[in-house]
């Protein structure tokens, strides 16, 4: 029985663990919004939140902590000037975790865990990613009726000249 342990250990090594959480929390301060499974999301929630309340806190001892822990300097600032005083007056689940269905190579649970209030960055996103498939498909069309009108320049000279006949 697993009575007053704490913890998941995700089928891995203690370092292979550590750095899985490491590199999730530093994604998610980063998207603030990643897809994982079911098991890791919940693994990561305490992580994220222990990272949330060392930005709210915001004094040189809490950012060389954060340092420590997340990978990046940008995570370590966004985590600091953005998001701390974003959760400032909220004290405690800052995170969501959404199920999303099954994977589809070994059918593990879905999950997206993303931060509270990044809805408007989501839609800033999806926005720029609509935006950018309608340029895509208009420069194809545009390429494509360039070529249909090349090719009916090329086939215009040759339906004056008479067929040449095979022997």
């Amino acid at each position: 029985m697993r009575h007053k342990v704490a913890g998941f250990k995700l089928g891995r090594t203690t370092s292979h663990r550590r750095s899985l959480l490491r590199n999730m929390v530093t994604s998610l301060i980063l998207e603030e919004r990643i897809e994982t499974t079911i098991p890791k999301a919940k693994a990561l929630r305490p992580q994220i939140e222990k990272m949330i309340t060392l930005g709210k806190r915001g004094d040189l001892s809490a950012r060389r902590q954060a340092a420590r822990y997340v990978m990046t300097d940008d995570a370590v600032r966004k985590l600091f000037d953005t998001l701390g005083p974003r959760f400032g007056d909220r004290s405690g689940g800052y995170v969501r975790i959404i199920r999303a269905g099954w994977q589809k190579g070994d059918g593990a649970d879905k999950a997206f865990i993303e931060l509270l209030g990044s809805e408007q960055l989501q839609e800033e996103k999806r926005q720029k990613r609509a935006e950018a498939r309608a340029k895509k498909a208009e420069e194809t069309k545009k390429a494509f009726e360039e070529a249909e009108a090349r090719r009916q320049q090329e086939a215009a000279p040759d339906e004056g000249q008479a067929p040449e006949e095979k022997s």
